[in-house]
């Protein structure tokens, strides 16, 4: 009788976790089925972030119900005595659920928590030089995406972010960017892509895309994207993802294949949306 029952036991736990993805996105389905954005959290939406105001009403459908799910399972923590409040985290999650408009739940599974400083925030940090002498010092920041799933943010920063929205610069979509870019389990300009030939093409014109850019720096060649994307693959990745969402028309004309790569990855195109 005992063996009848610890074989019932283990059947029904392989069930389950073979089965967990789809039975979690059931009680998701049915935790946020009724949870929708107030009219004041879209006011706020309108007022602070000129990309949702330019998005089609299907769009920011879409947004909105992954804005009530991102708030739903992640936190977002104040530091340093900033307290964070409502409005705040709406910017911050719907920034942040750009990137994965269309995508299912869960959206960056990997992600726990989202911590904000009031501004850039200075970080401790140690060196060793050619003699093996160890230096202390520390750098200032403005945003980090660690690999265990905190990323950390300057308040200051998203919102100077959300004000400019055609500068290609926005805080939150590039360290977001790091998170997609981390799902594969390294953090080499590289998201999680659904098939062998996504990461062939991926492979060829994205690193076609970064030695043309790192090029066009070393020259002083005009480029559309921001010099600091020549840093390494990861940074290139992730200042491609800004420029992507927030000068689109310009990408578009400097690279059409490398745009094309990028629609495909994201399933939206920035370009279609009333630009503000």
């Amino acid at each position: 009788m005992i063996n009848v029952f610890l074989l019932l036991a283990l059947v029904v736990f392989v069930v389950l976790y073979w089965r967990w993805q789809h039975i979690q996105n059931l009680l998701w389905a049915r935790k946020y089925k009724e949870i929708t954005l107030s009219q004041p959290d879209r006011q706020v939406l309108l007022q602070y972030m000129p990309i949702y105001r330019a998005m089609t009403d299907a769009d920011r459908a879409a947004l909105e119900r992954h804005v009530a799910w991102f708030l739903g399972e992640k936190r977002i923590l104040g530091r340093d005595g900033l307290r964070v409040n409502r409005a705040m985290e709406l910017i911050v999650a719907a920034d942040a659920c750009l990137l994965v408009l269309n995508q299912s739940w869960p959206l960056y599974p990997n992600v726990k928590e989202v911590l904000l400083y009031p501004s850039s925030y200075y970080v401790p940090q140690t060196s060793q030089d050619a003699a093996g002498l160890v230096n202390y010092h520390t750098s200032v920041r403005q945003g980090e995406s660690w690999p265990g799933g905190t990323l950390v943010l300057s308040w200051h920063d998203v919102l100077e972010g959300n004000r400019l929205p055609g500068d290609g610069h926005n805080l939150v979509f590039h360290e977001f960017a790091h998170q997609l870019d981390q799902q594969t389990g390294q953090t080499n300009g590289t998201p999680q892509l659904p098939s062998k030939q996504d990461y062939a093409d991926w492979a060829r014109v994205f690193n076609r895309a970064y030695s043309n850019l790192k090029s066009h720096v070393a020259y002083q060649m005009p480029h559309v994207m921001h010099s600091y994307g020549a840093t390494n693959e990861a940074e290139f990745f992730a200042v491609l993802t800004e420029t992507f969402i927030e000068k689109p028309a310009q990408l578009r004309e400097y690279d059409p294949e490398l745009y094309r790569l990028l629609m495909r990855y994201f399933k939206f195109d920035p370009a279609q949306w009333q630009r503000y």
